[in-house]
Order: C-alpha cells, then sequence, then structure tokens
C-alpha cells in the first residue's frame, strides 16, 4: 500500500478493519513515527533541526514557524497539518490518523493529547477503527493536559482550559472547560 492511498482511505473516514492492508501499513509507518519522534526526543536541537526533523515527520516541507518542546509522540506523522506560528509545548501526544488540521496562531499546551481513532463499539469487532479528523482554527489555545476527541472542531479564538476533554465542537471565541468541556463564556467576558 501507498501512503497516499492510505491517506485516501482514512480521509474519507473509512473503517481501518483489523488485520486489512490499511491496518498493516499504519503499522509499517508506526515504526517509521517511532523512529522520528526518537531522533525529536532522545537529544538536544536547535529549533531549525526540529522544524526539519518534524517536516520529515509529516512528509511535508519544514515550517520555520512551529515552534516545538519535545517530547513529542505520535504513531502515524503523516497526517499532520500544520500552520503559521503553532507553537507545541512539551509531552503532546498526536494520533492522527484521521487527520488533525491545526490553524495559525495556535498555543498548544503540555502534555495535550489529540486523538483521531476510534475502535468499534462492536465487541466482535473492537480491533477495527474508525477515523475522524480534528479541527483546530487560528489563535485557539489549548491548556495543559487538554484531550480533544475524534471528529471535533474547536473553532478560532477559542480557549479550552487546562485538563478539559473536548468530546464536541467548541465555537469561535468560547471558553470551554471541564469533563466533558462545557462552555463557560465568551473570550473576553468578565
Amino acid at each position: 500500500m501507498e501512503l497516499e492511498d492510505y491517506l485516501n482511505h482514512v480521509n474519507d473516514k473509512k473503517r481501518i478493519t483489523a488485520g486489512s492492508p490499511e491496518h498493516l501499513f499504519m503499522h509499517e509507518m508506526l515504526n517509521e513515527a517511532l523512529r522520528i519522534t526518537h531522533k525529536i526526543n532522545a537529544e538536544h536541537h536547535t529549533p531549525k533541526e526540529i522544524q526539519q526533523l518534524f517536516g520529515e515527520l509529516t512528509n511535508q516541507e519544514p515550517n520555520p514557524t512551529l515552534g516545538l518542546i519535545p517530547p513529542f509522540n505520535t504513531d502515524f506523522g503523516k497526517n499532520i497539518h500544520i500552520g503559521e506560528n503553532v507553537f507545541i509545548n512539551s509531552g503532546c501526544k498526536m494520533q492522527d490518523q484521521g487527520g488533525i488540521y491545526i490553524g495559525d496562531d495556535v498555543l498548544i499546551g503540555h502534555n495535550a493529547c489529540l486523538l483521531t481513532l476510534n475502535h468499534d463499539q462492536n465487541p466482535d469487532k473492537r480491533a477495527d477503527m474508525h477515523p475522524e479528523p480534528i479541527y483546530i482554527e487560528d489563535k485557539v489555545w489549548l491548556g495543559s493536559n487538554v484531550t480533544v476527541l475524534p471528529g471535533v472542531r474547536i473553532k478560532s479564538g477559542a480557549i479550552v482550559a487546562a485538563g478539559a476533554v473536548v468530546t464536541k465542537d467548541v465555537d469561535e471565541n468560547t471558553i470551554v472547560a471541564g469533563i466533558p468541556a462545557k462552555f463557560i463564556k465568551k473570550v473576553g467576558d468578565d
């Protein structure tokens, strides 16, 4: 299987059946992601070196405006799409098979976890996976220890408070908090 075929499959939100060519390819890509993230995490790098390694991980041109503080982990890497002036703090984990789309001027706090796969609910098919993308629009701030679940869109200017678990879309310029994350107030309301 080729990367383009796999990306077409998951970007169409098609099931990844256990033992299928897509599933086997996903595991093949896991080894490549582990190799590159180990390089990122195992020793000190300049910001430019981190940008180069992240470009290799995502199969894209290095982004000279990306700020990333290791450690960083992903189990795929090839379906991460990052805009300009994005800062990712240490401990971030991205499960990106379903696609992670991050806009411009986004801040991602320590230990954020972005997840794009769900296992099948049927116990007999539990090893099957369902990809759903995450969209984080411009000027979003994710606090420390935030978890974003598959299929969520966090709209421009929103703030997700530390420790929140985001299970549904977040409106623009709002602040959400809690488990599950709920509306607290509009940005700028005091």
